[in-house]
C-alpha cells in the first residue's frame, strides 16, 4: 500500500490515464476505423460517443476505484459486493486479450522502425509487410515487445509506468505535431482534410446500424474503458482530487490527440492519391510507406518521417500495453503479497503466449480485435454501469462529490448512466451480437476465419 499512497499525485495519475488512452487505438486503429465509415460521418458520431458515454463510463470506473482504493477485482469486494467480483474478472481478461494481439501490432511497429532506417520499408511496402506480419518473423518481434513491456510494469509504478509516461505523452503529442505541420504542406492534402472535417449527415443517416457500434467501440477502445485499467488508475488517487475534473482532462485529451492523428495519416494518404478505408490491420504499414516513398525530397526525407512517424506509434502502443498488463499485476501484487518482477514476467508470458496465433496469422489478429472491441469491452462496460448505477448508487454520488464542486451534477449524471448510457450500451452490445454471430459474411463472426 506505501506505493499506492506516494504514488497518488495528479499529474502522475493523469498521465498514466492519458498514456493509456493515447496508444494504437487512437494512432493506428482511429484514422483507418474513420475512413472505412465515412470519415467526417464518423468523426462526428465518435465524438458523440466520447461525450454521450465515454465521459460518463470513465467516472464510474473512477468512483470504483477510489472508493475501494485497490486494484479492479479486489475492488468490488472490498466494496461490499463480493458477488460482483467477476465485473473487474471481465475487465482484466479483455485486457489481457487485447494485449495479445495489440503486442503483435507493437512487434510490426519495432520491425517498421527497422526498416524505415534501411529504407527497405518503403521501397516494397506490400511485400514488407507481408514479410514481418506473419510467421517466425512476427512471433519474435511480438517476444520482443512484451519483453519492453514486462521490463517496465516489472519496474513498478513510479520508477517504471510514471517515468516512462512523462516520457511518453509529452513526446507522442510533440511528434503528432510536427507530422502534422508537415502534412499539411503536401499538394492534394486539402482532399483529406475535407474528408476527415466535413461531413456528410447522409451517410450517418443511411449507415447508422454500423457507424454506431464502430464508433462506440472504437471510444471505449481510445479511452481504455472496459479493461478495469481506469478502476486499477483511479484506486491511486486520493480525497483531495477531483475526479470530474480528471474524467475530463483524460477525455479531451484523448480525444484530440486521435484527431491530431487523423490530421496527419488523413491528408498524407490523400496528399498521395492514395484512397483511404480498407486494409485490414496493416493499413497503416502498407499505406503509409507507400505515401512516404513519394514524398518531395527523395528517399532520405522518407525515412526520416517513417522513423519519426513509426516512433511515434511505437511510444504511444508502450504507453497503453504497460497499463493493460498493470491492470492484472496490479491485483496480484495488492491481494496476495506476490512480489511484481515476477508476477509481471509470469503474466507477460501468458499475453505472449496467448498472441502467437494472432503473430503467426493476419486472420486470426482480425478476429481477435473483433472480439475484444464487438463483445468483450461493450460487455465490461455495460456491467460496470449496471453495479454503480443500480448497485452503488447514493454511494457513488457522494465518491463523485469527494474532492470536487460538482454539487447537483453528481445527481444528472447518475441519472444519465443508469437511463442514457444503459440503454445505449445496451443497443450497442445488441447489435454486436447480432453482428458476431448472424451476419458471417459481413461482420466479424463468432468462429475465426481460420477454423471455418
Amino acid at each position: 500500500m506505501a506505493e499506492r499512497e506516494t504514488w497518488a499525485t495528479r499529474l502522475g495519475f493523469l498521465l498514466a490515464a492519458i498514456g493509456s488512452a493515447v496508444g494504437l487505438g487512437n494512432i493506428w486503429r482511429f484514422p483507418f476505423i474513420t475512413s472505412e465509415n465515412g470519415g467526417a460521418a464518423f468523426l462526428v458520431v465518435y465524438l458523440l460517443a466520447v461525450l454521450v458515454i465515454g465521459l460518463p463510463a470513465i467516472l464510474a470506473e473512477f468512483v470504483i476505484g477510489r472508493r475501494a482504493n485497490t486494484s479492479a477485482i479486489g475492488a468490488f469486494r472490498k466494496l461490499g459486493r463480493p458477488g460482483w467480483w467477476f465485473v473487474g474478472a471481465v475487465g482484466v481478461i479483455a485486457a489481457f486479450w487485447t494485449l495479445s494481439y495489440y503486442s503483435v501490432i507493437g512487434g510490426w511497429v519495432l520491425r517498421y522502425i527497422g526498416g524505415s532506417v534501411t529504407g527497405n520499408a518503403l521501397a516494397a511496402p506490400e511485400g514488407y509487410f507481408g514479410a514481418i506480419s506473419v510467421g517466425l518473423s512476427s512471433i519474435g518481434t511480438h517476444a520482443v515487445f512484451m519483453l519492453i513491456t514486462i521490463g517496465i510494469v516489472a519496474l513498478g509504478i513510479e520508477d517504471g509506468i510514471e517515468l516512462a509516461t512523462k516520457v511518453m505523452v509529452p513526446a507522442v503529442v510533440v511528434m503528432l505535431v510536427g507530422l502534422a505541420v508537415f502534412a499539411a504542406t503536401l499538394p492534394g492534402a486539402s482532399e483529406g482534410y475535407a474528408f476527415f472535417l466535413d461531413p456528410d449527415f447522409d451517410v450517418i443517416v443511411s449507415n447508422f446500424g454500423s457507424v454506431l457500434p464502430a464508433a462506440f467501440g472504437q471510444a471505449l477502445f481510445s479511452l481504455s474503458l472496459g479493461f478495469s485499467v481506469m478502476i486499477t488508475y483511479a484506486s491511486y488517487l486520493g480525497e483531495d482530487d477531483s475526479l470530474p475534473v480528471d474524467g475530463f482532462s483524460i477525455a479531451v485529451s484523448n480525444t484530440a490527440i486521435g484527431v491530431l492523428a487523423g490530421l496527419v495519416v488523413l491528408p498524407l494518404l490523400f496528399a498521395q492519391g492514395i484512397e483511404a478505408g480498407g486494409g485490414g490491420p496493416g493499413a497503416v504499414f502498407v499505406a503509409i510507406p507507400t505515401a512516404l516513398a513519394e514524398l518531395p525530397g527523395g528517399e532520405l526525407v522518407g525515412q526520416a518521417v517513417g522513423i519519426v512517424f513509426f516512433g511515434v506509434i511505437l511510444i504511444a502502443a508502450l504507453s497503453s500495453a504497460i497499463s493493460l498488463l498493470e491492470a492484472a499485476v496490479a491485483f496480484l501484487v495488492d491481494n496476495y503479497g506476490f512480489s511484481r518482477l515476477p508476477t509481471a514476467a509470469g503474466l507477460g508470458a501468458v499475453v505472449f503466449a496467448l498472441g502467437i496465433p494472432s503473430a503467426y496469422d493476419t486472420a486470426w489478429l482480425n478476429w481477435f480485435d473483433g472480439i475484444g472491441v464487438t463483445l468483450l469491452l461493450p460487455l465490461a462496460v455495460l456491467l460496470v454501469v449496471l453495479f454503480v448505477g443500480w448497485v452503488l448508487g447514493r454511494d457513488a454520488i457522494d465518491e463523485l462529490r469527494t474532492g470536487s464542486t460538482s454539487g447537483s451534477l453528481a445527481s444528472i449524471w447518475l441519472w444519465w448512466l443508469r437511463t442514457v448510457v444503459l440503454a445505449v450500451v445496451v443497443i450497442v452490445v445488441a447489435l454486436n451480437l447480432w453482428d458476431l454471430f448472424a451476419t458471417p459474411d459481413t461482420g466479424y463472426y463468432f468462429i475465426p476465419s481460420p477454423l471455418r
